[in-house]
């Protein structure tokens, strides 16, 4: 199946601590089903035999499904599963030397937190898209600085790349950070911490075909 590049919608992100290793697949399969058009596989574990076993599985996973499976921080780990990219932070591998691993067609992402001059140098290197956050408060990493809507809706004026937001995110608080400009919401807790994973991945993607008015009538 041919894998979507489109960088725009629901980009799920795993956490090895909201499930047993041997669900991980499965509650991916539930992402993509509910609406998830990007996932990363973040897992921050010393033990690279486990996680190139997971993220093999879920390459083939997402391969079957058409989603781009991006890998967080390991650029090696995203060449040898076959991932469609690598995100990186801000002391991880820088763009340029990313994509000569994994070619031209690779998607990179770069965190650049709630700075703009970072997400600028990382465009000049060769970003596909810029992650900014958090916005709300986060239980994947609470002590992260905050980003403002100010910092989308400039940032929207001076990149042409798609930006992700990430940090807190839910149903109920999204529609700002779409209505600034947003292509895409990371989300961790809101999709794999939920009692139902495809549903919750569902609530999210619909945001995304909702008029901006509708969408502001579910903002607390």
């Amino acid at each position: 199946m041919i894998i979507s590049h489109s960088l725009n919608g629901l980009y799920a992100i795993t956490d090895a601590r909201l499930q047993r290793p041997d669900q991980l697949t499965e509650h991916v399969r539930l992402a993509i089903d509910g609406g998830a058009r990007l996932i990363q596989y973040r897992d921050k574990s010393a033990d690279a035999v486990f996680r190139l076993r997971q993220a093999n599985a879920l390459a083939a996973l997402c391969r079957e499904r058409g989603v781009a499976l991006i890998i967080n921080d390991d650029v090696e780990l995203a060449a040898e599963c076959g991932a469609q990219g690598v995100h990186l932070g801000e002391n991880d591998t820088d763009p340029q030397t990313a994509r000569q691993l994994l070619g031209a067609n690779a998607i990179i992402g770069v965190s650049c937190y709630n700075r703009l001059p970072l997400a600028l140098q990382a465009a000049n290197l060769g970003a596909d898209y810029i992650a900014f956050g958090r916005f709300f408060p986060s239980r994947t990493k609470p002590k992260s600085v905050q980003a403002s809507l100010d910092l989308i809706r400039m940032a929207r004026q001076q990149l042409s790349l798609p930006l992700a937001a990430i940090g807190g995110i839910t149903v109920h608080n999204a529609a700002p950070l779409l209505d600034a400009g947003v292509a895409m919401l990371a989300v961790v807790h809101g999709v794999f911490g939920a009692a139902d994973i495809r549903q919750a991945a569902a609530a999210y993607a619909a945001l995304f075909q909702q008029p901006a008015g509708e969408r502001l009538q579910r903002a607390p």
